[in-house]
């Protein structure tokens, strides 16, 4: 085995590390939603979406698809479970117009999700159907990883890193980061083109932080205005893929995720 499949493998088995820590930090919000038996006020939508990059990137990393790819399908596969019980547990205690809002999402993510599995595999062969999977899988990981550009805004009006956890950015950044080298490694743009944009966007959040670091809150306790604007605006970021979400509790940043 070369240096460089040895590199490849070690930055697929970072990711995959920190990838995990993204999909589980929504267990904070969740352990909330069940002792209080109530989804309040919380958005439902980055789970499903974040699924959907989950099946999509596990599907793209499976080897009759595209070549060492597999630690990817790991942890998508991993996160699509993950997400899967965030999804049912929000079904359980939404309010009804909430919940029929969820329910049309993951009807729609396993459709989508559905027709990109059926028409790689009976329709497209060899390179087509690795661009056809790659494509689509790269598309929704570009979404997840600018999810958080409401957030940022949020930290530049208000002038504080309250609303922007310093660790949660940081594991976007790594997470981002490993798989932008994993795709470097292994010569796959579908991998590493999405991922070094999550790269950026998580070393800009960092730089956000070492700026306003200082300022973590306000002395009247109350959120900025645009707090509550990001509250669903900056949602979709499960992180995946290499991946990770982003949800926002009462105002609070949280990662769903890559």
């Amino acid at each position: 085995m070369g240096l460089v499949s040895i590199l490849h493998t070690l930055f697929g088995v970072f990711g995959d590390a920190t990838g995990l820590f993204l999909f589980l930090a929504p267990t904070i919000t969740f352990k909330r939603i069940l002792k209080n038996k109530s989804t309040e006020e919380f958005s439902g939508i980055p789970y499903p979406m974040t699924l959907l990059n989950c099946l999509l990137s596990a599907w793209y990393g499976l080897p009759f698809i595209s070549e060492n790819n597999t630690l990817m399908s790991v942890i998508n596969g991993t996160g699509a479970g993950i997400e899967f019980v965030y999804v049912l547990i929000f079904l359980v205690y939404a309010p009804k117009k909430e919940k029929a809002k969820v329910f049309g999402l993951v009807t729609f993510v396993l459709a989508a999700f559905s027709v990109v599995a059926v028409v790689s595999v009976a329709a497209l062969h060899g390179k087509s159907r690795r661009y056809f999977s790659g494509f689509a899988a790269a598309i929704f990981s570009v979404i997840m990883y600018g999810s958080p550009l409401s957030i940022m805004r949020t930290v530049i009006k208000s002038k504080s890193v309250e609303f922007m956890p310093f660790f949660l950015s940081l594991f976007v950044f790594l997470c981002g980061t490993s798989w932008f080298i994993f795709g470097l490694l292994g010569n796959d743009p579908f991998v590493y083109v999405s991922n070094g944009f999550g790269s950026v966007l998580g070393a800009l959040q960092l730089i956000l932080y070492a700026i306003y670091r200082k300022n973590k809150g306000h002395k009247d306790g109350k959120p900025p205005p645009v707090a509550v604007a990001a509250k669903d605006g900056g949602s979709v970021m499960e992180m995946g893929l290499s991946n990770g979400n982003k949800h926002v509790e009462k105002g609070k940043f949280m990662p769903e995720d890559t």
